[in-house]
């Protein structure tokens, strides 16, 4: 669940100023926990194929509510879609544990602004693990305050859902708590009608394991990878005024966001993919949503808009 950086570009979200003496609990236990639930995954008797599908197919439909919606619509506006369907995907994202969307907007705007500079709440110059997860788990005392969400997301906190969920951060556990009975209830009826109590517990357990708490590890690592990851290793399109880079591997794994450079470099575009094999099936699913009317105003790459201008 992301921190959100500071407000004021003086006080810096950086290791030499945060309070490293100080575990940031609330981010911390909920990545501890879930970590060691998701070690069950190794116990033979929690193995099943249909958890195991279920849990690979997660990964993609719960990760796209961040990569689509909480990055690509609310964070860049690169496209919009009816409310309904906005907080749908939300409440999809919520169920990943990455925080409200006030919070998460927040952060990752911050970043583009001051990326890989001191500001930045998540550089890897720092070091690989400050990036991809370090920079979660120690309190910032100059973040958390409405005051930097109102300044960075102000457009999302003005509807009142989002609101909401930022006077009321506990909702977001509840939302994943209430997910994560949902898939065991689903399993233990299946088991049950199957196989008895017996096998409705054992079902039902392993839909839990590896439908959520396996899921919800994965899509936490492939997210923060593109914080570590893509700015490390990679090849540049473009030559922009940060580290940012293209990274396949990162890209296959998050279905497009990979492209980093080619997003730092246009981020209002909802695509990322700037050459014709750097494929970018996030876009290809807006599209899809456009073509059936439930997207508009989808904003195209740079080079496709300034082609229509011309």
């Amino acid at each position: 669940m992301p921190a959100v950086a500071a407000a004021d570009s003086s006080a810096l979200a950086h290791p030499d100023t945060v309070e490293l003496g100080r575990i940031h609990w609330v981010y911390a236990s909920p990545i501890l926990v879930i970590h060691a639930l998701a070690l069950l995954a190794v116990v033979p008797a929690l193995f099943s194929w249909t958890g195991l599908v279920v849990g690979v197919l997660g990964v993609h439909v719960f990760g796209q509510a961040i990569n689509v919606c909480y990055h690509r619509q609310l964070t860049h506006r690169s496209f919009r879609t009816p409310k309904w369907l906005e907080r749908l995907f939300v409440l999809v994202a919520l169920c990943c544990l990455q925080d409200t969307p006030g919070k998460w907007v927040a952060t990752h705007r911050l970043h583009h602004r001051h990326s890989d500079e001191r500001p930045d709440p998540h550089s890897p110059l720092v070091s690989f693990f400050w990036a991809h997860v370090g920079w979660l788990m120690v309190k910032n005392p100059a973040t958390a305050s409405m005051a930097t969400y109102q300044r960075y997301a102000k457009d999302v906190l003005g509807d009142r859902f989002y609101m909401t969920l930022e006077k009321r951060p506990e909702l977001v556990f509840v939302v994943y708590l209430l997910h994560a009975v949902g898939f065991f209830a689903v399993g233990f009826g299946i088991g049950c009608w199957t196989g008895g109590l017996s096998g409705g517990l054992w079902f039902g357990a392993s839909l839990l394991v590896w439908g959520v708490f396996v899921r919800t590890v994965l899509v936490w690592h492939i997210t923060w990878s593109v914080n570590s990851l893509t700015h490390l290793w990679g090849y540049r399109n473009y030559d922009t005024n940060e580290n940012s880079r293209n990274s396949w591997l990162v890209a296959l794994l998050t279905v497009g966001e990979g492209w980093h450079n080619n997003h730092h470099a246009d981020q209002a575009s909802a695509s990322n993919q700037h050459r014709w094999w750097e494929l970018d099936v996030s876009y290809w699913q807006i599209r899809m949503l456009a073509w059936v009317g439930l997207a508009r105003d989808v904003v195209e790459p740079r080079h496709v808009r300034e082609a229509r201008r011309k």
